[in-house]
């Protein structure tokens, strides 16, 4: 006789749909970390669900994390006063179909992330929730409680003000990999021609150490003094050594030094050369950079 038990219909909805919910988490709070939390409250509360009264599992399980997302997002807000230095979103090293859906890249990109940070969280929720999971009004209404009227109002607020920051045309991870090539080169042989070539005039570097590891604390503007600083710094001359790897959908750098994960640097292309550089070095924010993260939509 076997013992083999039938699966749990909840447990295998949950299942089904994570990657789904993590994404829609780390969207919205740009930190694998407290996503996952935010996953776990999700499941402790769909496990008291009487499944017989969800109509949509996939809409009602994103609506429980969005209402968890939401919750952390404000109290993450409040973190970030208090933050030594610039946050950055948290990298994750991805796996490769996430690159080959334009859509999605685009939206974990750390140039996007960054732009999802000048939003409000119900803004951030609604876009998110609206333009990469194309949840419709009503859904989206019940998961921020608002009225879907009040919903469209902020979805085209929200697009808007988006608009005017994101990338000023699509750029695709095989253009990124030309930049990030010929970027790596000029560092990695102090070449400042060779960086001010690849470098947008208004290029800005952000760094984020978290206050554990050192790292610019203002934001660094200008072609000039971000050539400066890469071809005279510790990657430059510290013996670090770079590879690149897909973080976030995106072709980026991976630094280690003396053979520990030192730093993951992101780019923004715009135009064909660097706009923004985003280079992550809180130990903290580089724990799930050892496996890849799977993402959906």
């Amino acid at each position: 006789m076997s013992d083999e038990r039938s699966p749990d219909p909840a447990t295998e909805a949950f299942v089904a749909h994570r990657n789904l919910l993590f994404t829609v988490a780390y969207e919205m709070l740009g930190s694998a970390a407290d996503a996952e939390d935010a996953l776990q409250e999700t499941w402790l509360r769909w496990a008291d669900v009487d499944l017989d009264t969800v109509r949509d599992q996939r809409a009602y399980l994103v609506r429980i994390v969005t209402r968890q997302a939401l919750g952390r997002l404000r109290a993450l807000g409040r973190r970030k006063e208090s933050y030594v230095g610039s946050w950055l979103p948290e990298p994750l090293l991805t796996t490769p179909d996430v690159a080959e859906d334009v859509e999605l890249a685009e939206s974990v990109s750390m140039a996007m992330l960054l732009v999802l940070e000048t939003l409000t969280p119900t803004e951030r929720a609604v876009f998110v929730l609206r333009e990469v999971f194309d949840l419709d009004y009503d859904e989206i209404a019940e998961a921020v409680d608002k009225t879907p009227a009040a919903v469209r109002q902020i979805a085209h607020r929200a697009r808007s003000h988006v608009a005017a920051r994101r990338p000023r045309g699509e750029v695709s991870p095989a253009d990124t990999r030309g930049a990030l090539a010929a970027f790596q080169h000029a560092v990695e042989t102090g070449d400042m021609q060779g960086l001010l070539d690849i470098l947008a005039p208004d290029v800005v570097f952000l760094g984020d150490g978290g206050g554990i590891k050192q790292a610019v604390l203002q934001p660094i503007s200008g072609a000039d003094k971000v050539a400066r600083l890469l071809a005279h710094g510790q990657i430059r001359t510290g013996g670090a050594i770079m590879r690149p790897a897909e973080v976030n959908g995106y072709p980026a750098l991976i630094v280690h030094l003396d053979g520990e994960l030192d730093t993951v640097m992101a780019l923004r292309i715009d135009d064909g050369r660097i706009t923004g550089l985003y280079a992550v070095r809180n130990p903290e924010k580089l724990s799930h950079m050892g496996r890849e993260t799977s993402l959906s939509r």
